[in-house]
């Protein structure tokens, strides 16, 4: 039996981790630890929330004396840290906050760990999981291969600058103190609890809305899209099977340019609406509601600065040596991640109305 301390779990990504590895690992305690910024919402817990080994709590991975008592105090075996400042606009228009939770925030957690597993009591199967992001290897030209774990870091965004500056500390501490990490790599992931401000979540909110989706410039920028279960069954295999020291990089082998995202995203609403009538009750202001496309809404906006070109990860690594494989392709996926909005309406409204934060 393990004690985790899972941090910034109440986001997208790590509340969905969270219901994996506690319905994967029943016996295992799991320790949240959050500090409901404006992605963080208890709601995303609450399958979780009344489970007698499960706990959360409400602070700042800045602050170092919580992070000790909460390690020390629970026997915290096993930290699997998720929390970061992740938008990639969001960086360009304030860039502290990244450099303080991305950069920061992990040396507090890498400077915490090491006093309460190495100096305080040595805990020998300790293991600190530090989640990351393909954009620390900056763009791909159309017919560049895809980033494996050995590519040049070239982060071209404040965001990906700090968290390739908080993969460096990651690695730093494992080979000047010999902490016990692992590191992976993903890439873009979609599916529930996704906060409405991503392309894909937003996109179908306003496709629900009536209101236009936005397209960067010409829409052709390629993402390789991960669903997110996929990406916790990944980094379960690399917390249990990866080796000490290594990073491994998890991806969809799932590359869509943004605009035939959007176009599938339509596809998938406008037949929804076309099988479901009460749909158009529900939403009456989309134009799928009226049997006008979906498609209509698109809208191609200024390109943002330094907007990257392509993303793609070779998870050959993963898949060879822990037996990785992603279980959706992008339209199962989809589909999915739609239905959940149509079936979570109080989640997402409670976000776009700010309630959520009561």
């Amino acid at each position: 039996m393990r004690t985790l301390l899972v941090t910034g779990a109440a986001g997208f990504i790590g509340a969905n981790f969270v219901k994996y590895w506690m319905s994967s690992y029943p016996e295992d305690k799991v320790i949240v630890l959050d500090a409901l910024t404006y992605a963080g919402n208890r709601q995303n817990l609450v399958p979780v929330w009344e489970k007698d080994n499960f706990t959360f709590v409400k602070g700042n991975i800045c602050d170092f004396d919580l992070l000790v008592d909460l390690i020390s105090g629970n026997q915290v075996d096993t930290l699997v840290h998720f929390a970061a400042e992740s938008h990639v606009d969001r960086s360009i228009t304030g860039p502290d906050d990244f450099i303080e939770t991305n950069i920061v925030g992990t040396y507090n957690l890498l400077k915490a760990v090491k006093q309460c597993w190495l100096d305080d009591k040595k805990v020998e199967n300790h293991h600190f999981h530090h989640v990351s992001t393909d954009e620390v290897y900056g763009t791909l030209a159309p017919n560049d291969p895809a980033f494996s774990e050995t590519t040049a870091y070239a982060p071209n965004s404040p965001y990906a600058a700090s968290k390739a500056a908080s993969d460096h500390l990651v690695r730093a501490y494992h080979h000047t103190f010999g902490l016990r990490v692992t590191t992976s790599n993903c890439s873009n992931n979609y599916g529930p609890l996704h906060f409405p401000e991503k392309l894909i979540p937003l996109c179908l909110l306003n496709i629900l809305q009536g209101k236009p989706l936005p397209i960067y410039g010409d829409g052709q920028q390629i993402r390789d899209w991960l669903y997110v279960d996929d990406h916790s069954r990944g980094i379960d295999l690399v917390i249990n099977r990866g080796h000490i020291g290594e990073t491994y990089n998890i991806g969809g082998n799932n590359e869509w340019a943004n605009i035939d995202t959007v176009k599938l995203l339509c596809e998938i609403v406008d037949a929804s609406f076309a099988e479901d009538s009460n749909l158009a009750q529900r939403f009456p202001q989309s134009p799928c509601a009226k049997g006008v496309a979906a498609e209509s809404l698109i809208t191609y906006v200024e390109d943002r600065a330094g907007h990257d070109t392509r993303y793609a990860i070779d998870a050959h690594k993963i898949i060879s040596e822990l037996g990785y494989s992603p279980t959706e392709d992008f339209p199962s996926g989809m589909k999915k991640t739609v239905h959940w909005y149509f079936d979570n309406e109080p989640w997402w409204q409670a976000i776009l109305d700010g309630s959520y934060r009561d």
